[in-house]
């Protein structure tokens, strides 16, 4: 992602706090997910996206400000990050909803986002929710997860996941599912799918899964 579209979308953010605009500059600049998920975009633009997990929402942004999402739909249990993104977005084809990822919550899309948001959730969340975006997804899926089958990489990421849970006091647990368990619901509904590494910079297990049709 260039930096120029970086400072333009950060700048969306003028009336957030310091913390949130150097954030999302940031965000967009050095994390391999973001400039992976605008490279693809370049090649094929993405339509209508749900951003499931949106966070403060800057990667939809972006995508919107570069001219490669046509609307954007952003959900997060974070009501003050939602609030934020909601905030940026004035005036843009974009719209952000506080709440709980579940089967129920996931719409009907082009292109639906998941990163760094499935292992997060309890494994009996994670099965529908794939179901469910498998099944409302009509061009494509992008998730970037983190893979328990990366040997080194996953034992450093995992004791790294345990240690911030302890420091933050959140007692919930991460459950990365296999990859070949991420990718079958998608498979099933007649998607290519493909798995690459997107750990760049990092000692992480990072990978992004893209399913398209």
């Amino acid at each position: 992602m260039s930096a120029a579209l970086a400072r333009e979308v950060a700048g969306l953010y003028a009336g957030a706090s310091r913390f949130a605009q150097g954030y999302v500059g940031g965000k967009l600049r050095t994390d391999p997910a973001s400039r992976a998920v605008l490279e693809r975009a370049a090649a094929r633009p993405f339509g209508m996206v749900a951003d499931l997990g949106c966070g403060r929402g800057q990667l939809g942004l972006a995508l919107l400000m570069a001219g490669r999402a046509r609307e954007v739909i952003g959900l997060d249990r974070d009501a003050r990050k939602i609030a934020e993104a909601q905030a940026a977005a004035a005036g843009l084809p974009a719209r952000f909803t506080a709440g709980d990822l579940t089967a129920d919550s996931v719409p009907d899309c082009d292109t639906a986002l998941l990163i760094d948001v499935l292992y997060q959730l309890p494994a009996e969340v994670q099965r529908p929710v794939l179901a469910a975006v498998a099944a409302r997804a009509r061009q494509r899926v992008l998730i970037r997860a983190f893979d328990p089958a990366r040997g080194w990489r996953s034992a450093f990421g995992l004791a790294m996941e345990r240690a911030g849970r302890l420091v933050r006091g959140d007692g919930n647990a991460i459950a990365p599912l296999p990859m070949e368990e991420l990718a079958a619901p998608f498979r099933a509904a007649g998607f290519a799918v493909a798995v690459t590494p997107c750990w760049e910079g990092t000692p992480l297990p990072n990978v992004l899964l893209v399913a398209e049709r």
